[in-house]
């Protein structure tokens, strides 16, 4: 007996990246460039020059009416109602224990009008949360997904602002998390100055539900994508740069069971949410989250370098050190490897886990299984790396 499956979604750049000889992979239901090349030789290219990202499968949302605000205000962890127009706000969206159904930028396009952008295997949970919590509370607006009739980029890099200059003055002069809706090269776009690098640079995001809107992104792309100090770079060099810079990755740091305190988010968190402001109103997994704070997470976030150059895996289990430093028996089990890489940046084996609340002090002493050996892992404050650090 054989089974349907789904075929695969193409972002609106797929023979751009064909073209290219990109490694295509299936990644939350998208087919998406693992590299082009070598992903070390694109991880130093966006460290040192720039390069350019098809970030496509993320989800989009369009929010508009009279209770947009409101709605997003019940869902988030982070504060919208003082947000000002051009502005982007990164939030947790919780469940009522604390654990994340995601984590999302808000856009706060004009009054009652917001975009936000969610992970892509997170997009139809995203949704289906909107509307059940819009339908329980009465909240009156539209919900529109339009990741579909769109497409999005990350350019990022330590160049890249220069090279977005040449296309409009305004952009560098952007603070970060903030964002202009453009005209550039008869493409309508927004362009916001945020990434997932650690990098400085810009995320654009643009309709492509017409001709005209896809003739204008081809000539857009073709004119940043010819730039030498810009070149594609795929998902592999996108993950390992964002592990450098200790940032979430949903289904690894964050999960519907882990929450955003252990998580080391809490600047992305107002407990106090609804106190000072009472418009701005409670929001789901307040409650749990203002108990685990105040009780002090059981297991915390910390980074960890490896006395190896063997790349720790998700999953893979952390040690009291025991005797490994004599070439012993690591001790009891005491966390999990949540991401690991062998940084490019920093030449040496990193990792991020969760590790019982008594372990986590910078210069701790841990340990890391690989078969029938061990290796050494001290714990290092994070990020790993920051850009101009």
């Amino acid at each position: 007996m054989t089974h349907a499956t789904t075929p695969l979604l193409q972002t609106p750049f797929h023979a751009w990246h064909v073209e290219r000889g990109a490694k295509m992979v299936p990644f939350a239901g998208w087919e998406m460039p693992l590299h082009y090349g070598s992903i070390v030789d694109e991880h130093h290219q966006v460290r040192t020059s720039g390069g350019l990202f098809d970030v496509s499968h993320m989800g989009r949302i369009m929010l508009v009416g009279r209770d947009a605000r409101a709605l997003l205000d019940r869902i988030c962890t982070r504060q919208v109602i003082d947000m000002k127009e051009g502005q982007a706000r990164y939030s947790i969206v919780c469940n009522e224990h604390g654990g994340c159904h995601d984590d999302v930028l808000v856009y706060l396009v004009a009054a009652g009008e917001y975009l936000m952008v969610c992970n892509a295997s997170n997009r139809a949970k995203i949704l289906a949360h909107l509307h059940a919590v819009k339908e329980a509370e009465g909240h009156v607006l539209s919900i529109e997904d339009f990741t579909e009739s769109s497409a999005m980029i990350a350019i990022q890099g330590p160049r890249v602002m220069d090279v977005m200059g040449e296309f409009s003055s305004s952009i560098p002069e952007l603070r970060r998390y903030r964002f202009v809706r453009k005209e550039l090269l008869g493409l309508e776009m927004y362009v916001s100055r945020t990434g997932y690098t650690g990098e400085d640079g810009v995320e654009v995001i643009f309709r492509t539900d017409s001709l005209a809107a896809k003739a204008a992104m081809k000539l857009f792309l073709g004119k940043v994508g010819g730039i030498d100090a810009i070149q594609p770079a795929g998902l592999g060099a996108r993950d390992s740069l964002r592990l450098e810079a200790a940032m979430a990755l949903y289904g690894h740091e964050i999960t519907e069971e882990i929450d955003p305190v252990s998580a080391g988010l809490l600047f992305a968190i107002k407990l106090d949410k609804g106190e000072s402001v009472p418009e701005a109103g409670r929001f789901i997994g307040q409650d749990a989250l203002q108990r685990i704070h105040a009780e002090g997470p059981a297991r915390r976030l910390v980074g960890l370098e490896l006395d190896s150059r063997r790349a720790a895996r998700q999953g893979a289990a952390v040690h009291h050190a025991g005797d490994v430093a004599d070439g012993g028996e690591p001790g009891e089990a005491c966390g999990e490897v949540t991401s690991g890489t062998l940084s490019p940046t920093l030449g040496k084996s990193i990792a991020m886990a969760y590790v019982d609340a008594a372990h986590c002090e910078p210069g701790t002493t841990l340990a890391i299984p690989f078969g029938r050996s061990a290796v050494v892992a001290t714990v290092v404050p994070l990020p790993f790396y920051a850009a101009g650090g």
